[in-house]
């Protein structure tokens, strides 16, 4: 399968495009807001070296994508896509982090539509895996219409953990 882990994404108000070691600066920026990670498991992200160890491994996993507010020229956040499983056709998106001034808008589900529309060219299953304690995710993944799992559907086999509670995208045919 060639489904591309960075590809680059547009549309009115954003650009998703593959990270760079140079957006460490802007996407740490972005990410030293303590309540970035309020919610979230490892709050040491806010500190340079948390998110050092956090945006080397998404350099590393060749999926991470930066996303460029377009009207002020500037990253306002990321998020990684990450094959699942071929015989599955499933795909995650996941380590999504966007600066506050975006919570709650248009940004976020149009940076997920853009990322499912691509992802659904290859595969028919995205999947987001959510913190148990993060509500605030929880209710952004059910804005953009994805559905909690539970442990009977055929998919929850790709569960990442116990901590986690998984979200799916399913294409329409």
């Amino acid at each position: 399968m060639n489904f591309d882990l960075q590809p680059f994404l547009e549309n009115d108000n954003l650009v998703l495009r593959p990270t760079t070691k140079n957006d460490f600066e802007g996407l740490f920026e972005v990410a030293s807001d303590p309540l970035l990670w309020e919610q979230h498991p490892a709050k040491e992200r806010a500190t340079r070296e948390g998110f050092r160890t956090f945006f080397d491994q998404g350099i590393h996993s060749g999926g991470m994508l930066s996303i460029i507010a377009k009207e002020q020229n500037r990253i306002i956040g990321s998020s990684r896509f990450k094959f699942l499983s071929e015989e599955l056709s499933a795909v995650e998106i996941g380590w999504t982090f966007l600066a506050r001034k975006y919570w709650g808008g248009q940004i976020n589900r149009q940076m997920k539509q853009l990322m499912i529309e691509h992802a659904h060219q290859f595969v028919k299953n995205v999947l987001l895996f959510i913190d148990k304690s993060n509500i605030r995710s929880f209710k952004a993944a059910e804005k953009i219409g994805a559905l909690r799992l539970n442990e009977t559907h055929p998919l929850h086999c790709l569960q990442k953990t116990d901590y986690h509670c998984t979200y799916l995208i399913a294409k329409h045919e």
